[in-house]
Order: C-alpha cells, then sequence, then structure tokens
C-alpha cells in the first residue's frame, strides 16, 4: 500500500481525536461514531505493528469519554457496541495477517521444495549422463578398436591377397565401426536438447554418408519435449531408414518430416524414391527399431510401393 493512503488515515484519525476532546457533550456520540470508523479503517490500512497504536488509542479515549462525560443509558450502549466491532475488527485484522504469514510460509517452504526437487531431478540426470557415457567409454574402448583393428588386419589381407571377399569384409567392418560410433554419440544425447540434437546428429549422419536429405521441421516440434531414451529411438529408425535408403535405393535422396500428432505424439516419416521396385524383407534392424519403439508406447510402419520405400510412425512425448 502507498504512503498516501496511510498518511489521509492518520490525518483523518488525528481530526476524530480533537473533535472529541473538544465537543460538547451532544456530540459526542457522533464524534465517537466518526472516529470509531476512521480508526476501524486504520486497522486495515495500517501495518500490524501500527494497527495495534490505533487500537491502544481507541481504548483509551473509549474509556476516557466514559469517564469525562455524562451519557444516558443509549448513548453508553452505543459506544460499547462501538467498542466491540472496534476490537473485532482488530481481531479480523490479526487473523487476516497470520493467514498472509501462511501465505508467505507456504510460498516459502513451496519454493523449497521446488528447489530441493530440481536438485533430485539434475542429480539423477547427472547419475544417468555419468552412466552413459561410461557404457560409450566402454563400447568405444572395447568394440571400436578391435573392429579398427579388424579393419586394418583386412586391409592388410586385401593386397596381399587381391579377392573381392576380403574388399567385403573390409567394408562390412567399417559399416560396423561407423553403427559404433552412432551408437555412442547417441548414448551422449542430453536429456533436455531432445529433438533439435536428433535433427543435428541427422545432419552429421547426412554429411558424413554423402546422401542429401530433405528436411521438413513442423511447427512445434522442436519445443517438444523428449526423453532421452525416446530421442535415442527415434534417431535410430532415421539412422537405419537412411542406412536402408543408402543400401537399397537408386537414389541418394531422402525425405525425413517430422511434425506432431493430433495427441501430441512425434510423428516421423522416411521416404525414399525407388526407380525399379524391389523385393523387400523386413530386416534385424527394422524389426528392433520396431520393437524399441513399441516399447516406448510409439509405433513404427514400412511400405513399399513401386516407386517409393516410406518408414513411419510416432513416439509418445513427455508434454
Amino acid at each position: 500500500m502507498g504512503k498516501f493512503p496511510i498518511t489521509l488515515n492518520i490525518f483523518l484519525f488525528g481530526i476524530g481525536m480533537v473533535h472529541f476532546l473538544v465537543a460538547a457533550q451532544d456530540d459526542v456520540f457522533w464524534t465517537m461514531a466518526l472516529f470509531y470508523f476512521y480508526s476501524l479503517d486504520g486497522i486495515y490500512r495500517i501495518l500490524k505493528p501500527r494497527s495495534w497504536i490505533v487500537l491502544t488509542v481507541g481504548l483509551l479515549l473509549s474509556l476516557l469519554s466514559l469517564t469525562l462525560h455524562e451519557h444516558d443509558q443509549l448513548t453508553v450502549k452505543a459506544i460499547l457496541v462501538l467498542l466491540a466491532l472496534y476490537i473485532l475488527a482488530a481481531r479480523i485484522s490479526m487473523i487476516v495477517t497470520q493467514r498472509e504469514e501462511m501465505r508467505q510460509l507456504y510460498d516459502q517452504l513451496r519454493g523449497e521444495y521446488r528447489k530441493v526437487k530440481r536438485l533430485n531431478l539434475a542429480a539423477e540426470r547427472d547419475a544417468r549422463l555419468e552412466e552413459r557415457t561410461k557404457i560409450a567409454r566402454d563400447i568405444h574402448d572395447s568394440v571400436g578398436h578391435r573392429l579398427t583393428a579388424l579393419i586394418m588386419k583386412l586391409e592388410m589381407l586385401s593386397i596381399q591377397r587381391k579377392t573381392e571377399d576380403y574388399t567385403e569384409l573390409k567394408r562390412m567392418a567399417s559399416e560396423s565401426l561407423e553403427e559404433t560410433r552412432q551408437a555412442v554419440r547417441a548414448l551422449n544425447i542430453e536429456e533436455n536438447e531432445g529433438i533439435a540434437t536428433v535433427v543435428h546428429l541427422i545432419r552429421k549422419l547426412e554429411a558424413e554418408s554423402h546422401i542429401m536429405v530433405q528436411f521438413t521441421v513442423k511447427q512445434g516440434v522442436l519445443s517438444a519435449s523428449l526423453s532421452n531414451d525416446k530421442s535415442v529411438a527415434l534417431y535410430r529408425v532415421i539412422q537405419e531408414a537412411l542406412t536402408n535408403a543408402m543400401r537399397h535405393a537408386q537414389t541418394r535422396e531422402v525425405r525425413v518430416t517430422l511434425g506432431k500428432s493430433a495427441t501430441g505424439a512425434i510423428a516421423f516419416e522416411i521416404e525414399n524414391s525407388l526407380h525399379k521396385a524391389t523385393s523387400f524383407k523386413e530386416g534385424f534392424g527394422i524389426s528392433m527399431m520396431r520393437k524399441r519403439v513399441g516399447e516406448l508406447g510409439g509405433s513404427l510402419e514400412v511400405i513399399q510401393t513401386n516407386n517409393k520405400f516410406v518408414v513411419s510412425g510416432m513416439i509418445p512425448s513427455e508434454g
């Protein structure tokens, strides 16, 4: 509350007191009524410590009015009623003040609770990140190094014995090494980065694989909340679809669309053109992705027509 209403209330309160002290006997009742009106109003307008000053002065003046002036029975009763209302107003003011203090205390406790909750979530998140980092490091140090050594040996054998078998084995080992690296990168996705990180990783995969990805990200997708498990699953689905396109399609152009369904889930569609229809049999990679997405409450469909191959589905968001 500003200073002006408080100053005005004190000024009017002072006028009431002066009028009471100098008023004639017939005017005492109305003087006291005026005094009580402004002092009652002051109970609500002045802060708690000062309101008790107003209450104390009011009680003293009430006793003084009964002592210094002669009153009839009706006037005395009226003054006593006004005094009771005055005390009641003070009590209500105290209750309101206590409730305000309790509300402030509740807000403080709620703020502390939220702070502790954020700290716990941050600690859990740090623990998960540490565990994923350890797994990624173990994969890189064991599988990655072994595959690198295998590729080097196959390179030497392919030079010594120029056969297509060694070249094919080297190609398969190189692809396995690249998939291992992609898995390590996916394990390092931060939970709060979500869709934006998935898009970044796909762009990186596009550059490394020398394919052209036409990315369409519809409104509201980048701001969608997605857990780490779902982010990794979405990335792996798109990665597997791009890998299939590189292996089987006659073109190196792929269209990737990310949107939101009516239920708020993240909808995805990966489409590549086919110049000639070929027989399609669902491989291990697609089967595993379908299972993984299903475990997260989503769905995945694979459709092949005469001129295109489409992988589509949806993953529930956290919002």
